[in-house]
């Protein structure tokens, strides 16, 4: 995310929101509850990916700032997020006990392979680490000749693995306001280039999952200035001609939620697809960290 002209236009909205006390949104159909996460840990915040366990309870969630966390959520008889224990911020590691070094810790994806090993992306030293485990040493997968000419702070944002543990990844930015967004995956060691999103609606891709069903599901950020950030959830099948029956599962009004950037697709006791996302505080002081559910309709 371009946090420095987001930041700016966003301490004077909540300002002016909190002068105004104007009224939340309604969140739309589906919602199951939003849950205000605090921490004195100072590494808390800027989570831009989150990854659910089929548990329902047990998490990981990423900070962009080099970061990590794992935790479990207390929830209700009703299912909605009650309250959340976790441990402290850790500082994802380089090849060595080394953490990562200055000019690699923007950390913005996150992706949790069918083996437990995770995949974490870097939007500005554009290029994907591997990790056995999330505490344990990087592994840098190569790198696509793509990469390199990708913007610093508008690069790989959205990560996921598929049941066939195939990496998808594309960047936040596209190569102009009417191109598409090139999509590339990584699959026995290679990195291809195998198809394109369209770019519609001002939206731009932040976060994705494959869920339970097999399909992928995309997270998209829309930045209104002083309305605040609107969010949009699309579905789709993934197959060797690419992206195909697009479906809007969720549009959020300009607002209503922080902004969203982790996204984590999975399925209830009650057999009900979940979208769990997290927000990106920018570890700003006008800002919070958000976890926010919805059900999947259907």
């Amino acid at each position: 995310m371009r946090r420095r002209s987001y930041s700016a236009i966003a301490a004077g909205l909540f300002a002016v929101l909190a002068l105004e006390g104007s009224a939340t949104p309604q969140p739309p159909a589906g919602h199951i509850g939003s849950y205000t996460w605090t921490s004195d840990d100072r590494r808390f915040g800027g989570f831009s990916g989150i990854e659910i366990l089929a548990d329902g309870q047990s998490f990981t969630a990423l900070s962009d700032h080099g970061g990590w966390i794992s935790g479990r959520f207390r929830r209700d008889a009703t299912g909605m997020i009650v309250g959340i224990d976790a441990g402290p911020v850790h500082r994802l590691k380089s090849d060595s006990e080394k953490p990562l070094s200055k000019g690699r810790t923007d950390s913005e994806g996150l992706a949790l392979a069918p083996d437990g090993s995770f995949y974490v992306s870097l939007e500005r030293k554009v290029r994907v680490l591997y990790y056995v485990t999330i505490g344990g040493f990087a592994e840098n997968l190569p790198v696509h000749p793509d990469f390199a000419r990708m913007k610093r702070n508008a690069a790989l944002e959205a990560l996921a693995v598929d049941a066939n543990g195939w990496l998808y990844t594309l960047p936040e930015e596209s190569s102009g306001a009417k191109k598409p967004f090139k999509i590339y995956r990584f699959r026995n060691g290679v990195w291809d280039q195998p198809f394109e999103l369209p770019r519609t609606d001002r939206y731009l891709p932040v976060g994705m999952d494959f869920g339970p069903d097999g399909h992928l599901y995309l997270l998209e950020r829309q930045f209104h200035g002083v309305g605040g950030f609107a969010s949009r959830v699309r579905r789709f099948t993934v197959n060797s001609q690419g992206l195909s029956d697009a479906e809007v599962l969720l549009e959020t009004p300009p607002g209503l939620h922080d902004n969203l950037e982790g996204l984590s697709v999975w399925r209830d006791a009650g057999g009900v697809l979940r979208l769990t996302m997290v927000s990106d505080d920018n570890f700003s002081f006008f800002q919070r960290t958000e976890i926010v559910e919805y059900r999947v309709p259907g």
